[in-house]
């Protein structure tokens, strides 16, 4: 039987050194959860967290029926430990699985040049002004399928305002983008950055991403970011990360 693991002290070493916020903030307890079997030491585990779900441990099939059947939802990113979970996840899913290519950056506590990144924030376009994302803003960035992953993960503004931590950028009273924690965990967040499709390439995501990274860097908070695309390397490459590797993951829809 597959349970929700409480313990997770008990999985911990099941995910190695896999330098990943999310799977942190599961182990955590902070967000998310871990799913495995229901025995003294699993084998197999899952950690589930928005729409992300990491598989470590011994491959193991009935995870991801469980997960389809107890947590799914229509749409999933799915990240293997390794090749033979990857394998695991083509069979569970067929041509439901989209193979893609996601870019880790390295976590590195003291890269950050202040006086850069400030530079950056000056950089907003005239006319455009970065705020914190507060309860009204926080309700904005929900009410819009664009925005809502910069709040999405924190059912309400009382968690986001406890663990969460976000500006927006605002212009003439509309939400245009932002930079927030997608997730949380004890030391940090996992940055998410959105502009509004007619506001792209006019440098909102530089100047927002440097505002929220200066604004973890005054609160001893570590700015994680993970790029789905090249052009999300090149942009945390211009505010001072480093990229580290290429890793596989699947875009799956669920059976609906």
């Amino acid at each position: 039987m597959i349970v929700r693991i409480r313990n997770t002290e008990t999985v911990e070493g099941l995910f190695g050194d896999w330098q990943e916020t999310m799977i942190w903030s599961c182990l955590q307890g902070v967000m998310g959860a871990v799913y495995g079997e229901d025995i003294p030491e699993p084998r197999s585990v899952i950690a589930v967290i928005g729409d992300f779900c990491f598989c470590a441990g011994k491959p193991d099939g009935k995870l991801l029926e469980y997960y389809e059947d107890s947590c799914g939802r229509e749409f999933v990113i799915m990240i293997p430990q390794n090749e033979v979970w990857g394998q695991v996840i083509e069979d569970r899913y067929g041509s439901r699985a989209e193979r893609v290519t996601r870019y880790a950056i390295k976590k590195e506590a003291h890269v950050f040049d202040r006086a850069g990144l400030e530079r950056a924030v000056q950089s907003l376009p005239e006319g455009f002004v970065l705020k914190r994302i507060d309860e009204q803003l926080y309700h904005v960035c929900r009410s819009n399928k664009w925005s809502r992953d910069l709040v999405s993960q924190y059912e309400e503004y009382k968690a986001y305002d406890r663990m969460g931590l976000g500006v927006a950028v605002v212009k003439d009273g509309e939400l245009v983008g932002g930079a927030s924690s997608y997730t949380s965990y004890r030391e940090g967040i996992e940055i998410q950055i959105d502009t509004k499709e007619e506001y792209r390439r006019r440098g909102l995501a530089y100047a927002s991403g440097a505002k929220l990274i200066l604004e973890c860097l005054d609160r001893g908070l570590y700015p994680s970011w993970d790029a789905e695309n090249w052009g999300s390397v090149k942009l945390a490459e211009k505010l001072g990360y480093h990229f580290d590797y290429e890793y596989p993951a699947y875009r799956c829809r669920g059976r609906g």
